[in-house]
């Protein structure tokens, strides 16, 4: 029997805001263990919720981005009795989401993929358990607790553990690119747990699935999904029933392990939270919030191949709206975007920071294209502008760079290469005539860098002949 795999995804992001989603307390990672605490976040008795603005807007950002529905909302309360959870449910939404349907983009292989979302809705995060080896205490620290979170759920109709990475990169990349989150899934500010469940090819029907939890990484989630659709595979091929539970992925094995029997909605005991109203989302804000998106990853990388570059550099230079906007910058000069690009890709992004100011190297690259230097010196001048500050123009004039172009000059020094290398002609004239990049580079070390290689090439080659 051939069978499919059928992976849904649910995405906690944890949303960028200064205090967190019900209470002035801070929301800032780090700290001393619960230093970013209140009476609200330790469930003390007489303390209320009141809802954070900022959290909502990004909320709302990230619906927008993604093409839902944005529409009235209500909270419910979760109920689960753990530690990490001091009142003993979680603030959440279950019927009446923030965010309804929706559809998230992304790039596999140099092709776009989609997946259809079920909700994107709010909720606090919990607190952070840690249990100590070779002790039985167990310790919480409640700073995590109360920040805000986005839960994006996808419907199943990912296939594979690779569609699966590429989908959550693209969710990191989209919530980095629009400021409300950091993504960063070794901090928990992007966390993700995958339903995984097997199919007969052709079917419609979902299989069991098994809830996975614990990947911290990337790679963590794509191996996790691989050993379990490899697992529940085995399962129906010796003809055993696969069970719905949740599992914990241990990266260390590469196995993962039963944890508990798989939650369903009625065993939280959802009802709407008393002591919050239902929130009314006015459409004007949802217009204004609309027009202040920027252009999207995914349009951005269609617009940067317009522009003449390839697939792979469109994709290096949306990897990040910082890229994508220093680019913009350089290309705003009026230099060719294919030179553009490789420079930012090969110089800017081997250094740390942006200490050359976009339009200064598009300066750099409009004198590479005018002939005023060559490619060689541009590197250096480069370096000299990263070290001082200073714009490429004033460097090249100020220590006598610009490109040799005049025949009457470079000839003699393209003579005296060829006179001075007897054994490297007979080379060339024997059929090498890969030796010409022999005596192009003795012209440019003749002239310190500065003769204008294709002149030179042109030259020589007609002393050659």
């Amino acid at each position: 029997m051939k069978l499919e795999a059928v992976i849904g995804l649910e995405v906690h992001v944890q949303l960028a805001t200064r205090t967190k989603i019900f209470t002035s307390a801070s929301a800032a990672f780090g700290g001393a263990p619960n230093s970013h605490t209140d009476p609200y976040t330790l469930a003390l008795p007489g303390t209320l919720p009141v809802l954070n603005r900022a959290a909502v807007d990004a909320a709302m950002r990230l619906g927008l981005a993604v093409d839902c529905e944005i529409a009235s909302c209500r909270f419910a309360r979760k109920h689960y009795f753990y530690p990490d959870s001091p009142k003993g449910y979680q603030l959440s939404q279950y019927e009446e989401p923030l965010c309804k349907g929706g559809v998230v983009p992304f790039l596999l292989d140099g092709e776009v993929r989609s997946v259809r979302l079920t909700r994107i809705h709010m909720e606090e995060d919990a607190g952070k358990s840690m249990h100590l080896a070779g002790s039985p205490v167990s310790l919480v620290d409640y700073n995590r607790c109360g920040v805000p979170l986005c839960e994006i759920v996808s419907e199943p109709e990912l296939r594979s553990a690779a569609e699966a990475g590429a989908y959550l990169r693209a969710i990191r990349q989209l919530v980095r690119w629009l400021g409300i989150s950091d993504g960063n899934m070794e901090e928990g500010s992007l966390r993700c747990d995958a339903n995984v469940s097997v199919r007969p090819v052709g079917e419609s029907k979902l299989g069991t699935k098994a809830e996975l939890k614990n990947m911290n990484s990337f790679k963590h989630v794509e191996a996790a999904i691989e050993y379990e659709i490899a697992r529940q595979s085995d399962l129906v091929a010796r003809g055993e029933r696969v069970v719905q539970e949740t599992r914990l992925w241990n990266a260390d094995k590469g196995t993962s392990h039963a944890m508990r029997s798989k939650e369903q909605a009625h065993d939280y005991r959802y009802f709407p939270e008393p002591d919050l109203p239902p929130l009314t989302v006015d459409p004007a804000a949802v217009e204004r919030l609309r027009a202040q998106l920027p252009e999207l990853p995914l349009a951005r990388w269609r617009r940067f191949q317009s522009l003449g570059l390839s697939a792979y550099d469109a994709g290096v230079l949306t990897a990040d709206r910082n890229i994508a906007d220093y680019f913009d910058g350089v290309v705003r000069v009026g230099v060719s975007p294919k030179l553009a690009a490789n420079w930012i890709s090969t110089e800017v992004l081997s250094r740390d920071g942006w200490r050359v100011e976009a339009a200064a190297l598009g300066e750099l690259i409009a004198l590479i294209e005018n002939q005023t230097i060559s490619g060689k010196i541009a590197k250096d001048v480069f370096d000299k502008m990263w070290a001082t500050g200073k714009g490429a123009r004033a460097i090249v004039e100020g220590e006598g760079l610009t490109q040799v172009t005049d025949a009457g000059v470079l000839e003699p020094a393209c003579r005296a290469a060829v006179e001075a290398n007897p054994k490297q002609v007979a080379q060339y004239k024997g059929g090498n005539e890969k030796m010409i990049g022999f005596f192009v580079g003795q012209v440019m070390k003749a002239t310190q860098g500065k003769a204008n290689p294709a002149m030179v090439n042109e030259l020589l080659k007609k002393l050659l002949a």
